[in-house]
């Protein structure tokens, strides 16, 4: 049987058509040259860096997961969407299945995986003319650098979902048996570690070290933290059955090998992470997918009375309980000073900047999300289901609906720098207990300017610690997308996904007062054959050798 999303063809392609001296290769589209021969591709230092470019394109972003501006937190107890009907809510209802997917890769990333392979296997005797003051030989050593980070970062998105699937690490003639069966999780893994390890050496230090056109390319980096995410996943209580110590080791190793490169950083504001106009290509974004200017983030997520914002991801108020009051001290503790009759006050400064709850100023005036109030719930039919709306990501410089709109240019930031602290501190926890740099780490994050949250208690168990690190991931990391895969890897997603979840009416009392009750918005699924993603049923009958996950 033959699929057609491994084959080498002739390349009758769209190719990227930049050249990387003067234009940035993040932003160029694509130009039709007609139908040109496979030689002809490689003896053009367009043609030949535009497959290498054009690879970049299938980076995986998380704004728009159901084609509706869906994320992926939608699909765990850290949102709900606004819109009931929207896909993600398969993640959610017990409906997904083979011939019921959503966020499937499969076909994407092989195809990303078969351009990557065409470029490292002819990139050597391409006519490539080099640039940045490189010979050919070490420009052509770094594209193939570049392109062994995507080979890498492509398998991983998807070991990441379906667990152990096919290697793609050459072009695939037609005239070969294409039904290709699984590879193991530890082949899979290997694998990748292998083509981080190519990234490593053959790449430029990090972003700062390319020249300004290219900045946003792979770098050693890049490399380094995909192995660090890798090795974290393989670790973990999913891959690592018998919970050997060594692979923890071996994750907190290689975090560490990027944390003492003293490259990145984190940086302040926190805002700034994830805004390109404010700081392009930042320290503290070790990679990121190629920015684009846009205003699509605010007009699906912002308030519903902003020039007619559709309010999708609504954060839970599981999520909100999760902040921290600004003492350090969770809002169960009796001793926090957490007042239900005011409960925004005083809280851990990053939820004000990820969450936007009633009276929060925003675009110059309140938030109302008071029953009643202009972004309250049951106002229209995108308004908030649970009371909040959410906020990371959104810039108040972008405008919509209006005669003249402004977009804002964003990134879907796929490693940062407080990622890689948190992935040492828990890989190291687990290895050797709470040691010194365990807490070293975690109060880093804690204690970026502009959040100031005091340090951990000292004294705390091995696991005690564990959740106050699973608990400070919920709460940095939210809504970039880590919290689907993280509660699959530590094995707790039947317990987190598998019940109610939670948000807040606030109704106005006579008096001016306000009354906070919490309610049940929606009652979430989970099976424990939900931990990996099926294979869509056409997948399976185009490659029979597959075999269904699990339960499916």
């Amino acid at each position: 049987m033959k699929i057609n999303i491994f084959y080498k063809s002739f390349i009758f392609l769209s190719i990227v058509s930049t050249t990387a001296c003067t234009k940035n290769y993040l932003y160029d589209g694509t130009t039709t040259e007609g139908n040109i021969t496979e030689a002809q591709v490689w003896e053009n230092n367009d043609y030949a860096r535009g497959i290498l470019n054009n690879a970049y394109f299938y980076v995986a972003e998380g704004f728009n997961i159901d084609g509706d501006g869906a994320l992926l937190a939608s699909g765990t107890d850290e949102a709900v969407n606004s819109n009931p009907n929207s896909a993600i809510n398969i993640f959610n209802n017990g409906t997904w299945s083979p011939l019921r997917t959503i966020d499937n890769v499969y076909s994407n990333m092989y195809e990303g995986l078969r351009k990557v392979n065409l470029f490292i296997e002819n990139v050597d005797s391409a006519s490539i003319i080099p640039v940045d003051g490189l010979t050919e030989l070490a420009d052509k050593r770094r594209l193939k650098g570049e392109a062994y980070f995507l080979r890498a970062l492509f398998h991983f998105e998807l070991l990441k979902r379906f667990g152990s699937i096919p290697l793609a690490t050459k072009v695939f003639d037609r005239a070969e048996n294409l039904n290709l069966p699984k590879n193991s999780f530890d082949e899979c893994k290997d694998q990748i570690a292998r083509d981080c390890d190519s990234g490593i050496a053959m790449l430029p230090s990090w972003t700062q070290s390319w020249s300004t056109a290219n900045r946003g390319r792979a770098t050693k980096m890049a490399s380094l933290a995909l192995k660090s995410r890798l090795f974290l996943y393989a670790a973990s209580p999913q891959y690592n059955t018998t919970n050997d110590v060594a692979k923890w080791q071996l994750a907190a190793n290689t975090a560490k090998a990027l944390i003492d490169s003293n490259r990145h950083s984190l940086i302040t504001p926190y805002a700034n992470i994830f805004n390109y106009n404010s700081a392009p290509y930042n320290n503290e974004v070790i990679f990121a997918s190629r920015a684009q200017n846009r205003n699509d983030l605010e007009t699906n997520n912002a308030p519903i009375s902003y020039d007619g914002a559709r309010g999708r991801t609504n954060p839970t108020q599981d999520l909100v309980d999760a902040f921290e009051m600004n003492n350090g001290k969770p809002i169960t503790d009796a001793t926090s000073g957490y007042n239900p009759a005011d409960p925004y006050r005083n809280r851990d400064p990053r939820f004000a900047l990820n969450i936007i709850y009633n009276g929060l100023l925003w675009k110059g005036r309140a938030v109302q999300t008071y029953v009643g109030g202009a972004d309250g719930l049951d106002k229209d039919i995108n308004a908030t289901r649970t009371g909040y709306y959410m906020r990371k990501f959104l810039s108040e410089a972008a405008t919509w609906n209006q005669v003249a709109n402004t977009s804002v240019r964003r990134v879907w930031v796929v490693f940062r720098y407080a990622e890689i602290l948190l992935n040492y501190a828990e890989a190291l926890n687990e290895a050797q207990g709470p040691v010194t740099d365990v807490y070293r780490f975690v109060n880093q994050v804690r204690a970026r300017t502009g959040v100031a949250m005091p340090a951990l208690p000292a004294g705390l168990t091995k696991d005690q610690m564990r959740v106050r690190i699973q608990n400070e991931r919920r709460i940095e990391l939210c809504f970039e997308g880590h919290r689907f895969f993280d509660l699959r890897r530590w094995k707790l997603a039947e317990q987190f996904l598998n019940k109610s979840v939670f948000g807040m009416r606030i109704t106005p009392n006579a008096n001016g007062t306000l009354s906070y009750q919490p309610f049940s918005v929606e009652t979430r699924s989970f099976m424990p054959k939900n931990y990996l993603f099926p294979f869509s049923q056409n997948d399976i009958n185009l490659q029979p050798a597959l075999v269904q996950n699990p339960g499916y």
